[in-house]
């Protein structure tokens, strides 16, 4: 007989109902769990740590992925900026260390085209003043190799200037443009060694603000204007340096060469080039004379203006209502001026049917629209009396 604690004595219930709660009880905790875990950052169990890293990792792939851009501007620097060069101008050193010894130090430094490669020569164009005075030429391509230059010739009046070098080390040649056809608000790209060759290749991007641009230029330092030079203008930033580099359009194709820039406190992202179609017949006029050939009158000139009233009356004899003109202050012998008679001070008022009212609207005229063996026909003042010349123009090399 057997003894149970049953007071009742009635049989004791089954507990199959209370340990199948208590199952679901604990599987619907871990769920809890496992599910706090999972959306809590920092809480994941250590298991997943595989899984995490291979997350993490490709969060930084994605972060980090290259992504290679290709535009119309890095096409066409692509295509020109291997031709450029930097130019450096070199001159006899003249201090203490150096005497007597023949050495050259650099004195300046700016940018040039390779525009033509023939007969194993490679050639350079360049500004005038950046190579005026130098006694030697170094060139540094656009992978940095440094190589010797000669001058073949350059031009004052256009700022322009030609290099030879041997063509083993030229990398590129620039394909030219035509300048005639660039539009007003057209994206132009500048490229030289602003600041010096430590900042060689660099690039600039404007656009075309105007075309057919006089600006006056003072050719000798003496202060007053010369020459007004015929320009493209952009608001490409080119600074010292950039002085005979590239002006391209997108094509990659060379429109214009870099040649100065306004910089006062009044002006700011003014450039200026010399469109390439000005600048060829001077290239080529150099590649072949050495110099630029220009047709001449064969005589030395002064503005009106700078003539004291006094003179005018007394020594020019001229009428009270001439007031502008260019006074002959010389004549060349067997010049074009001498055959067709002109004499020291007489004043010209007109070339061509043109009023002529200073040396700068001289120059234009006879340099721009003229050539050598054509006839000039130019009126002039002569003790009070306009007369009439005929002059056939010569070679201004040979005067």
């Amino acid at each position: 007989m057997g003894y149970y604690n049953n007071p009742s004595g009635q049989p004791k219930p089954r507990r199959a109902g209370t340990f199948l709660a208590g199952l679901a009880g604990v599987a619907i905790g871990a769920l809890l769990v496992w599910l706090l875990f999972s959306s809590v950052p920092g809480l994941a169990p250590k298991n997943d740590t595989a899984t995490s890293t291979q997350l993490a990792e490709t969060d930084r792939q994605s972060a980090t992925a290259s992504v290679e851009i290709t535009t119309d501007v890095t096409e066409a620097v692509e295509k020109a900026a291997d031709a450029v060069v930097g130019v450096t101008n070199l001159q006899a050193a003249n201090d203490f260390w150096s005497q007597g010894q023949g050495q050259e130090q650099a004195v300046g430094t700016g940018s040039g085209v390779i525009y033509k490669n023939e007969g194993g020569k490679a050639y350079v164009v360049t500004n005038h003043h950046v190579i005026e005075g130098a006694s030697g030429i170094e060139l540094t391509l656009s992978d940095g190799t440094k190589v010797e230059a000669t001058l073949v010739g350059s031009d004052i009046w256009t700022d322009l200037a030609v290099l030879e070098m041997d063509d083993a080390n030229v990398p590129d040649v620039v394909e030219l443009g035509d300048s005639d056809v660039l539009k007003r608000g057209e994206t132009v790209i500048a490229i030289g060694n602003p600041l010096g060759l430590d900042f060689s290749g660099s690039v600039t991007t404007g656009v075309v603000s105007g075309t057919d641009r006089a600006v006056p230029v003072d050719l000798d330092g003496n202060g007053s204007e010369d020459w007004q030079a015929e320009v493209l203008q952009t608001d490409a930033a080119i600074n010292p340096g950039n002085s005979g580099g590239a002006l391209v359009n997108l094509a990659g194709q060379l429109i214009g060469i870099n040649s100065m820039k306004i910089a006062t406190d009044a002006v700011e992202g003014i450039g200026f080039a010399i469109p390439i179609n000005s600048a060829l017949p001077v290239i080529e006029s150099i590649e072949q004379n050495g110099e630029m050939i220009r047709p001449a009158m064969g005589v030395t000139l002064m503005d009106l203006v700078q003539v004291p009233q006094a003179q005018r009356e007394e020594t020019l004899n001229l009428p009270a209502d001439v007031k502008e003109g260019v006074v002959v202050n010389s004549v060349v012998d067997g010049s074009a001026a001498a055959k067709a008679g002109m004499q020291q001070f007489d004043v010209i008022v007109e070339m061509d049917g043109e009023p002529v009212g200073d040396i700068i609207e001289l120059r234009k005229h006879l340099y721009n629209e003229k050539k050598i063996g054509d006839t000039l026909a130019v009126k002039a003042y002569r003790n009070g009396e306009l007369m009439d010349f005929e002059l056939e123009l010569v070679d201004n090399s040979a005067l």
